[in-house]
């Protein structure tokens, strides 16, 4: 959803952010008092009222109780992070932090995700959430084995999502050094680029062929092959700090919550919504644009990590609606750039946003 050319008046502008902002902070209902003495308008109360009547009339504002005053409604947030939010200046203790995650010797991209998400949450305060996204086709692109005894060897996989991927095999049968070297090149001869499903019966006979009196063994890694591509086409999704959203009244509700906490442990429906979105920007997903339900009470922030092209995971914070968004973007773009860096070796982040980088997506 696009608020942008909703043709507000500037004043109405300033007082919408205002109110958005306060209710980030406070939670509660915002009256035009607070407006009229924490902004520099040159209008009287009375104006201010009218202004918020017509913002909610608009659909801006909603007005919990008769002599309250208001609060943002879903619309509201979508136009405050489309259009009014500003930049978050992050300390240097946060951008230490964040640059801290390159100097940890971390091999796969898993655990690159799951130490970042850890980290939005702390420095966030809501739950981080590290996606690695549903990929169709996926393949593996090279093997190699690691001899360790005579019925027992190492397979290791990297794959065409970027991520690395081992598993220990034990054989009822004894094999060698020269024996898992020739699997090695075997499985890079046949089954190099192919998804789960081009594997065919076919192709498994000229592997076998190729490995000789040692045939045996190639039935044994197959089914493992299988197994590790359908882990991988399957997504996953790991959560950091979900007991800091107890921390919030919006998940006062005993049956709600457990609606949110079982929808993020089935993890199905947040990976079709992360797995289906086509931007590589942060993706703010407010309320009920999200197809997940129980999330109306909600906000998702996440961005994508890609790699060569291709979306290789992402890394998300899930929060109540009224989230500190400006701080929850900086701190995704942040880590985002750093595990950019992890992947490609680059220098250090300090703290800035890419040149002409987004800093929001409205795109479900």
């Amino acid at each position: 959803m696009n608020t942008e050319n909703r043709g507000l008046s500037e004043r109405k502008k300033q007082i919408l952010k205002a109110i958005v902002d306060a209710h980030i902070e406070g939670g509660g209902p915002v009256g035009s008092k607070y407006i009229l003495q924490n902004q520099q308008l040159s209008c009287s109360s009375a104006t201010i009222r009218n202004e918020m009547a017509e913002l909610e009339e608009m659909g801006y504002l909603e007005q919990p109780h008769a002599s309250a005053g208001r609060v943002p409604s879903e619309l509201g947030y979508r136009f405050y992070v489309d259009s009014l939010i500003e930049r978050y200046a992050m300390t240097t203790n946060e951008i230490a932090q964040i640059n801290n995650l390159l100097k940890a010797k971390m091999g796969e991209l898993d655990q690159i995700l799951l130490a970042a998400s850890n980290l939005a949450s702390n420095l966030t305060n809501y739950t981080g959430i590290a996606i690695k996204p549903r990929v169709q086709s996926v393949s593996i692109t090279k093997f190699e084995t690691i001899y360790l005894e005579p019925d027992h060897y190492i397979l290791v996989a990297v794959t065409s999502t970027g991520a690395v991927k081992s598993r220990h095999i034990h054989g009822d049968y004894p094999v060698t050094q020269a024996t898992v070297t020739r699997l090695a090149t075997a499985l890079n001869d046949h089954l190099t680029g192919l998804s789960a499903d081009q594997i065919t019966l076919p192709i498994i006979m000229k592997t076998e062929a190729q490995m000789g009196i040692d045939a045996q063994t190639v039935g044994t890694v197959i089914k493992v092959i299988y197994e590790l591509l359908s882990e991988l086409d399957a997504g996953e999704m790991r959560v950091s700090g979900i007991d800091r959203l107890l921390q919030y009244p919006e998940y006062s509700d005993v049956s709600q919550l457990q609606e949110l906490l079982g929808t993020l442990e089935k993890k199905e429906d947040i990976l079709n919504l992360v797995s289906r979105t086509e931007t590589n920007d942060i993706n703010v997903v407010i309320g009920s644009e999200s197809e997940v339900k129980v999330m109306n009470n909600s906000a998702l922030v996440f961005k994508p990590i890609v790699k060569d092209g291709k979306t290789v995971g992402a890394i998300g914070i899930l929060g109540p609606r009224r989230m500190d968004y400006a701080k929850v973007l900086a701190t995704l773009e942040g880590l985002s750039g750093n595990i950019a860096d992890l992947i490609h070796g680059n220098n250090q982040w300090n703290g800035g946003l890419p040149d002409g980088g987004n800093q929001s997506n409205g795109n479900a």
